[in-house]
């Protein structure tokens, strides 16, 4: 039998941060495991998470000064979307979803997750968690969710976003990337992926999200290396950033965060406020909540 491996959980003590979120704010990449109980977690999964359930995350959200969120559907919990639409369900209008589907997902099924509350799909191209999806999927599933309105998020490791450049460049709704490329911070601003992960940038479609410095830091807490990337993508297409915790951070094999910290980190990389308040406010509006 399949030894399937467990993963650490959050940093349970979340610090109060000292830069306060404007009214309106959104994580736009966070998750619920479990609990397990209720949502049984899919039986093809890569990892067990420890439960992280919605009571958690509000609370998360409310020790942060966040009034609004976008649940990340795990990869742990397969295409079984009711954790994420029982999320979705009980905040009251203030979080929205990204799923992920069958390969022969209908029509009816793709309505039934927008009526859910759901805004977009999202597909791992991330080596651990399976790697390279079906393109003729792939390709399908977009066709049929562009009349939604819905984005594709994209998680893909550094060493694939070059490789990869032309398929995502030939997409036809909005995109948004993971974890800014997932790019090796001690490789610098300069390194092949941040470059391609920039030129995709240009594209109108394309959106960026700058969390999961965790990820791509070499340092590790507080992970001050990252600064240089999220600063420069801000240059760069500032209308197009969003930002997320990525809590309850699975799968981290260095320094757990705590979000407190990582909350007050975006404040350090974004010295405006101005700036501040178009990712965390106004570019989830627009991509989240406009109808």
């Amino acid at each position: 039998m399949r030894e399937i491996p467990t993963c650490k959980g959050p940093d349970p003590d979340t610090k109060t941060p000292r830069y306060r979120p404007p009214a309106g704010a959104c994580d736009t990449h966070c998750h619920i495991f479990g609990p397990g109980a209720v949502f049984p977690y899919a039986p093809a999964r890569a990892y067990t998470p420890p439960d992280a359930p919605y009571e958690a995350l509000r609370n998360l959200h409310r020790i942060l000064g966040i009034s609004r969120a976008v649940i990340v559907h795990a990869s742990c919990h397969g295409s079984d979307m009711r954790v994420t639409l029982d999320g979705i369900a009980r905040s009251g209008g203030t979080m929205r979803g990204v799923c992920v589907v069958d390969p022969g997902v209908t029509d009816a099924e793709l309505a039934r997750l927008h009526e859910g509350g759901i805004r977009g799909v999202r597909f791992n191209f991330v080596k651990h968690l399976g790697g390279m999806p079906d393109m003729d999927v792939f390709r399908r599933v977009l066709s049929q969710v562009e009349p939604l309105g819905w984005h594709v998020v994209l998680h893909l490791d550094a060493q694939d976003i070059v490789p990869l450049a032309p398929v995502i460049s030939a997409i036809r709704i909005p995109f948004v990337i993971d974890h800014m490329a997932r790019v090796k911070a001690k490789d610098g601003v300069d390194q092949p992926a941040f470059a391609q992960l920039r030129e995709l940038m240009k594209n109108p479609l394309a959106w960026v999200k700058v969390c999961g410095a965790e990820r791509i830091s070499s340092a590790g807490a507080p992970f001050r290396d990252a600064l240089p990337f999220i600063r420069t993508l801000a240059a760069d297409a500032p209308d197009r950033l969003l930002w997320g915790t990525d809590w309850p951070h699975p799968n981290i094999a260095g320094d757990m965060p705590n979000d407190g910290d990582l909350v007050d980190l975006l404040a350090e990389a974004i010295a405006d406020e101005a700036l501040r308040h178009r990712i965390l406010v106004d570019n989830p509006t627009r991509l989240y909540w406009q109808d």
